[in-house]
């Protein structure tokens, strides 16, 4: 439900300023969180039967041609962890990466909800499109961390199990 009328140029001006700051919001709260609440074997973090190991993100949307071109959230925040490439291939480091798996994926599912605040300044027709952007601006950073985790959880098992 509109209650701020502006003019149009104002809205999407003030929707252009407000989906970065919403979404630098959130991904500092989640940086926030202790990493023992982020638990890459629970409910909402593992890979369920139906993603086939993380596969299933391949078959559907190829997403190795284009994972490495995402942005790399790590780098926004002093304390981030950069996760686009794994140069330390240490057990600890592939635990650190899991649980900041975790927290980017909890990051950018969070980062899609807030579209319906533009209903307060916006057109209805606008509401969808901030949907829309939503999903396309966060899904295949979703996607991306459900494909890697259980691969990097793989190799993290194989380096523990070889000692």
């Amino acid at each position: 439900m509109r209650v701020v009328f502006l003019p149009d140029e104002w809205t999407v001006l003030i929707c252009f300023l407000l989906w970065p700051l919403i979404q630098v919001a959130i991904s500092w709260t989640c940086l926030k969180i202790r990493d023992s609440r982020y638990r890459p074997d629970g409910f909402w973090f593992r890979t369920h039967k139906w993603e086939k190991e993380g596969l299933i993100y391949q078959t559907i949307f190829r997403v190795r041609s284009w994972k490495e071109r995402l942005p790399d959230g790590g780098k926004v925040f002093r304390d981030g962890y950069k996760k686009k490439r794994l140069t330390d291939l240490s057990p600890s480091n592939l635990e650190r990466f899991l649980i900041e798996s975790c927290r980017a994926e909890l990051a950018h599912w969070l980062a899609i909800l807030p579209f319906w605040i533009f209903g307060f300044i916006a057109s209805p027709i606008i509401l969808p499109l901030m949907l829309v952007y939503a999903l396309i601006v966060n899904v295949p950073c979703i996607i991306a961390q459900r494909f890697n985790r259980p691969r990097v959880r793989r190799l993290l098992h194989r380096l523990t199990s070889e000692k």
